[in-house]
């Protein structure tokens, strides 16, 4: 007899809104868990973007309002405040290499937009 190791997957996913809530290059908010996320469809590109909403350098939950774009090859989305720059995939600012945000993995689910618990 042949065992089969499975890796289950205990990831827990939140439905956050509908693909039709997301409008190309516009950040929405979302609250998981108490934590302010900021979500975005970029434009030209099919993924969409989870980081978390605090900019750190303004001290407010504003990232959602910043504008998109793409800045040396990167995907970013820049504060409305003190126009940092921060990678939507890796949560890095571009201005100050110490400073990280925490991103998240997204799937579509049925035209389900969908965030992990990481």
């Amino acid at each position: 007899m042949n065992a089969i190791n499975k890796s289950l997957d205990t990831t827990l996913w939140h439905e956050v809104c509908q693909m039709d809530d997301l409008i190309d290059d516009v950040g929405v908010c979302v609250l998981v868990d108490d934590v302010q996320i900021a979500l975005f469809r970029v434009s030209g590109n099919d993924e969409i973007y989870a980081i978390n909403n605090f900019d750190p350098f303004s001290n407010a939950n504003v990232l959602s309002r910043g504008i998109c774009g793409d800045l040396k090859g990167q995907v970013v989305i820049a504060s409305p405040i003190y126009k940092q720059h921060f990678n939507l995939k890796t949560g890095q600012c571009l201005e100050d290499e110490t400073v990280i945000l925490p991103t998240y993995s997204v799937r579509i689910v049925d035209a389900s937009v969908q965030l992990a618990n990481n």
